[in-house]
């Protein structure tokens, strides 16, 4: 039997006055997957939807979400579960913030609240230096923007798991944990707009913590090499899609 192209793992949903103005998670990933983003299964696991058997998909991508790890709730640890199952059948995966978080908790790392506290707005990632024969950094700018809203982050990686990119803040921006499998900390399917709209619904947390938000409103831009991440992944596991051709005609390494 053939596997279905795309699963996308949902691991939760917007507060409501960002699903109001800018839909929800599925919808941001269509939207920056283009064509291929029909291609889309969503299993929404954070409302107690059963995950299809790894390998049902070519592939999966993990999504971000407004719960953290460290909770361990029950849909998150099977997510878990699910995510080790994948790994040892070498299905690709990609994690997204939470996903990323996620995908190293369940392969032996550690999770927690970052010291430093949220990492939120249109940020400078750096890929590491001495890392260009990997196939996705080697694509990559040296430093690039990219949009970022987390508070957990990954405090020691899984045996075995190579950070590609970092940021001033956070030293686990990109990880690689197996020739199919990476994540990513920072949101490539955020647009300027989501990010403005995350924002304004936390200004008021923001400025408690002695935090502008206006000033991180102001900071957000296009970030285009963020989304190239994602949309090469997407390309190394459906070939003959057709959609985005700068992307199509550069490699698209996983």
């Amino acid at each position: 039997m053939t596997a279905q192209p795309l699963l996308l793992i949902q691991v939760g949903t917007p507060p409501d006055d960002v699903r109001a103005s800018e839909g929800d998670v599925p919808a941001w990933f269509r939207r920056a997957l283009g064509s291929d983003g029909d291609a889309l299964q969503v299993v929404r696991v954070f409302d107690g939807e059963p995950l299809p058997a790894p390998g049902a998909h070519r592939a999966a991508i993990i999504t971000g979400s407004w719960a953290m790890v460290t909770d361990r709730l029950d849909w998150s640890e099977a997510t878990a579960g699910w995510i080790r199952q994948a790994m040892g059948i070498g299905m690709p995966l990609f994690g997204v913030c939470y996903g990323h978080q996620l995908m190293a908790h369940a392969l032996g790392g550690r999770v927690d609240y970052h010291p430093d506290g949220i990492e939120l707005g249109c940020l400078e990632i750096e890929c590491l230096p001495g890392l260009s024969s990997d196939p996705l950094a080697a694509v990559l700018p040296a430093r690039f923007m990219a949009p970022l809203s987390h508070r957990q982050t990954v405090l020691a990686l899984p045996p075995g798991a190579q950070v590609l990119a970092r940021s001033a803040h956070d030293a686990h921006q990109i990880v690689r944990y197996g020739p199919h499998a990476v994540s990513t900390q920072f949101h490539p399917e955020f647009t300027p707009a989501v990010s403005a709209a995350i924002v304004r619904g936390r200004a008021d947390a923001l400025r408690a913590e002695g935090r502008d938000p206006e000033a991180i409103l102001a900071g957000l831009c296009e970030t285009p090499a963020a989304l190239a991440v994602l949309r090469r992944f997407v390309r190394a596991v459906l070939p003959a899609a057709t959609s985005c051709e700068s992307d199509r005609t550069s490699g698209i390494p996983l």
